[in-house]
């Protein structure tokens, strides 16, 4: 038995439940997720820990310091490593489910009604604009609270601006992800770090000038998505979320609206929609393939961003710990994540851009996101944000019609 199994077991001081009754447990919580992750993760904490003592706050909190350094949604991983702490990997996969199916239900008919009642009509235009706007605001305050906790030191900084510009000129995903985890990881060799940063710069700029880049069209036609594109493009973003939902916001961007199977706009309307329902955020990736795709593509979506939250617990149940307590690869990680930070901020500044661009006045855009972020930034609670968006869609109505 490994020393990691040995210390979940004395820890451990589980209640024997049904297989029924662990899935209507975190079924439960999923009802209650509102919020976003801190929400809940301090709700799976205070009944699992404070009240019901599943495992020791001690445990707990080494937990969520692994997944918070691992891709993926970190209040769904916890949910299916505590159901396998109570029934084994069966336990996990019904508390996953148990946890995202009420946000799940809710924004497959969510789409389904934004399919049916307000995509491509006038009457909904200014409110859907306002929105967007504030949609925007918050993702620039979380890529600022994402950063406030990756950026660490000055090499982590450039690491994330080197990103941010890759990005900018259409370089793939892959580039400043790869290059940022290994200049990191072998910062103490610096003559190494500095030949794979010269590397990465010259072949970003050398697929640039040759035509071959990642940059974003949002004015082009709208196609049909295929299924296993969807997943494929889902399957990307939970991969790459680290430090919170919000940084699969551009991998998912890139293959949805970069591919024309749905518009900027309707993709900012999924956040939207995403941030006021019971469910981890990245369940706008469920919308996102319900438009480009219909109800086949939302599910093709949804299986690839969650598949990684459960694959790394189901798998690696008794390994995470000492992977994670790895310092180089806890280097290489905090490298890809000052990566992903950069990538997110340049996603910020594109989506400023075709926001602007759909606009019927920018002094009214302006001054909605100017009050928005001001807002987001002195907002506190987890009902912020839905009062926000809906605050939005009134200024939007008002300011455009």
């Amino acid at each position: 038995m490994s020393k990691v199994m040995a210390v979940t077991q004395e820890d451990a001081r589980v209640p024997r439940l049904t297989l029924i009754d662990l899935f209507l447990k975190f079924l439960h919580f999923g009802v209650l997720a509102f919020g976003g992750p801190v929400a809940q993760i301090a709700m799976i904490r205070r009944e699992l820990v404070e009240h019901e003592r599943w495992i020791s706050s001690a445990r707990f909190n080494r937990l969520l310091a692994v997944m918070q350094a691992l891709p993926g949604p970190e209040a769904h991983e916890l949910c299916v490593h505590m159901g396998m702490l109570a029934r084994g990997r069966i336990g996990g996969v019904l508390a996953g489910l148990g946890f995202m199916l009420p946000g799940f239900i809710l924004m497959m008919l969510a789409a389904w009604t934004y399919d049916v009642l307000v995509a491509g009509r006038a009457v909904w235009t200014g409110a859907l604009l306002g929105v967007q706007i504030v949609v925007v605001a918050l993702i620039i305050r979380a890529v600022q609270r994402i950063g406030q906790h990756v950026l660490e030191d000055r090499m982590l900084w450039l690491l994330a601006g080197l990103a941010f510009a890759a990005s900018l000129i259409g370089a793939p995903f892959w580039i400043p992800l790869v290059a940022g985890g290994l200049i990191y990881g072998l910062g103490a060799r610096p003559w190494i770090a500095l030949s794979l940063g010269l590397v990465a710069l010259a072949l970003s700029v050398a697929l640039h000038s040759g035509g071959i880049n990642a940059a974003i069209t949002v004015n082009g036609p709208i196609t049909h998505a295929g299924t296993f594109d969807l997943f494929v493009a889902g399957l990307k973003g939970g991969l790459l979320t680290f430090g919170g939902a919000y940084t699969a916001i551009p991998y998912v961007r890139a293959d949805t609206v970069g591919r024309g199977w749905l518009s900027d706009g309707a993709f900012l309307d999924g956040v939207a929609l995403a941030g006021v329902l019971p469910a981890p955020l990245v369940i706008f990736g469920t919308f996102a393939g319900y438009v480009a795709g219909g109800w086949a593509g939302a599910l093709a979506v949804t299986a690839g961003i969650f598949l990684p939250a459960f694959a790394f617990s189901l798998i690696l149940f008794e390994r995470l710990e000492a992977m994670v307590d790895n310092p180089a690869l806890h280097r290489v990680l905090a490298g890809v994540a000052a990566a992903v930070v950069g990538v997110i901020g340049a996603t910020c500044l594109q989506l400023m851009w075709s926001t602007a661009e759909r606009a019927p006045t920018l002094w009214g855009a302006a001054l909605i996101f100017s009050v928005a972020l001001a807002a987001v930034w002195l907002a506190k609670g987890k009902w912020a944000p839905p009062l926000l968006i809906v605050t939005g869609a009134l200024a939007g109505r008002l300011a455009f019609g």
